[in-house]
């Protein structure tokens, strides 16, 4: 556990995620609470489990960071923890992400935090369509207890609103932003993704944690497909992060003959350092909400592949600034590759307009204010004067 001193001059947000560690939603929570303005809200995260040097990307020195060090399963005495962590801070919001988080809400309620705020930012490859019941039942339940929840998305707002069956006064979508200013065309490259470049290789790239609803078992079944169908081009696939099945991928990698042209590049904390290094983004997932790498690589004029799921059909206009395939079929991947790969001019053209898509509608700015907002209008009603905590930014 980390502790820093603060001055109390501002309203503390705790943020309640599973783990710190590289990925998109951590990267975005971080982002987020170094571009907030530092006088509006002070901002500590509790992680249930631990945290890795991810966290020191966090560049603001008033951040607290606490790790529960929560075991496999029900874990009671987590909920004890965190109630008595949650009276010493008196944070005025706790804001939760995703279904590990939720059931922690109940416990904010009771140690006394006025706000309690409750994101969604994609479904798990177990339930891609979001229809356990049991899952959505607690989520349900929880609505008495949560002030708003956060879709990242207008498909997972959509779901919340019309399977979860939430009422709609409950929920707030907000669209997850990229900094252009760090993700761009030409943005610097570290040594080791400039060399994947460096023979002429045509370079496929995916970013994320190395989990089933990544399906990076599909990406490398497609790139083998893709190798036999243009023998004569140099390829290479390369697969940014790391995850409980490297292992399995790593001997799929050698089982399909295309070993050799498949680089396991482990996790990288720059991913803007990387993305240089890649030709075109493929990201075929089975779930997802906003994607923060899908954002980050439109941003930085790559065109994309991506499944036809969740908020990605949002982002990505097929045939405009990008191609979607369905989830699961890896010939349908391996044909919108190829498409690329034989049409540089194509590749450039929808890079740039990828480019121009997040300029216009996936601004990190956009999503500040929004945040802020939020934060605001739910302190201004949930506190008053007799609560002993400091009264939110008005």
């Amino acid at each position: 556990m980390a502790v820093v001193t603060l001055e109390r001059t501002a309203p503390l947000v705790v943020h309640l995620i599973y783990r710190l560690d590289i990925g998109g939603l951590e990267t975005l929570l971080v982002d987020t609470i170094n571009r907030m303005p530092a006088g509006r809200y002070r901002h500590a995260i509790v992680c249930l489990t631990d945290y890795t040097d991810f966290a020191e990307r966090i560049q603001r020195p008033d951040v607290e960071l606490f790790a529960l060090h929560k075991a496999p399963g029900l874990a009671p005495e987590v909920h004890l923890a965190l109630f008595k962590l949650l009276r010493r801070l008196r944070p005025a919001i706790l804001h939760t992400y995703n279904l590990g988080t939720i059931e922690y809400q109940a416990v904010a309620l009771l140690a006394g935090v006025p706000v309690r705020i409750h994101a969604e930012h994609g479904r798990d490859a177990s339930d891609p369509q979001g229809l356990n019941r049991k899952h959505n039942l607690l989520r349900r339940l929880l609505a008495k207890v949560i002030d708003r929840y956060v879709p990242v998305s207008n498909d997972l707002a959509h779901w919340l609103e019309s399977t979860v069956r939430l009422p709609q006064r409950k929920v707030e979508t907000i669209i997850n932003g990229v900094d252009t200013e760090r993700f761009y065309a030409g943005a610097p490259v570290n040594p080791a993704a400039a060399a994947w470049r460096a023979d002429g290789a045509f370079v496929i790239g995916a970013v994320g944690r190395l989990q089933d609803v990544k399906n990076h078992a599909g990406l490398i079944d497609s790139f083998a497909r893709l190798r036999v169908r243009i023998p004569d081009q140099k390829l290479r696939l390369v697969l940014v992060g790391d995850g409980p099945l490297r292992a399995r991928l790593e001997a799929q990698a050698a089982a399909s003959g295309a070993g050799a042209d498949i680089v396991f590049a482990g996790a990288h904390a720059d991913v803007a350092a990387v993305l240089g290094g890649f030709s075109l983004f493929a990201l075929p997932s089975i779930a997802e909400g906003t994607p923060v790498t899908l954002l980050e690589a439109m941003a930085s004029e790559l065109p994309v592949v991506a499944s036809r799921v969740g908020g990605i059909p949002e982002i990505v206009t097929h045939g405009q600034n990008g191609t979607l395939v369905p989830a699961g079929d890896p010939e349908a991947l391996a044909q919108a590759l190829a498409a690329y790969v034989r049409n540089p001019d194509l590749a450039t053209a929808h890079g740039r307009a990828a480019r121009a898509r997040i300029e216009h509608s996936y601004s990190m700015a956009a999503m500040l204010t929004a945040y802020l907002g939020l934060y605001d209008r739910l302190c201004k009603s949930k506190t008053t004067p007799q609560q002993a905590i400091t009264p939110c930014a008005e």
